[in-house]
């Protein structure tokens, strides 16, 4: 997969140092990936929550952060929204 706009992650555990490391985790894991829908992304990461619109929600430390992205499947691009 590839990911728009890692520099929100980056922007994001500058502010939270205790999140940058399961936020690398989480995009080295993606980048590894190969997600045709949602099915495949529940079967990789069980924490990730299906939304409408192509849209998952990925608890980060424990549920401390939620990561929410935008899924272009076709495409294999998965856009980061907001954490």
């Amino acid at each position: 997969m590839r990911i728009i706009a890692k520099k929100a992650l980056r922007d994001f555990w500058e502010q939270h140092p205790n999140a940058k490391e399961p936020l690398e985790a989480w995009y080295f894991e993606t980048l590894k990936a190969d997600w045709a829908n949602p099915q495949q992304v529940k079967n990789d990461l069980r924490n990730a929550s299906i939304l409408a619109d192509n849209r998952v929600i990925f608890n980060i430390k424990g549920n401390h952060y939620r990561l929410i992205v935008k899924i272009n499947y076709p495409y294999r691009v998965v856009y980061i929204r907001f954490i």
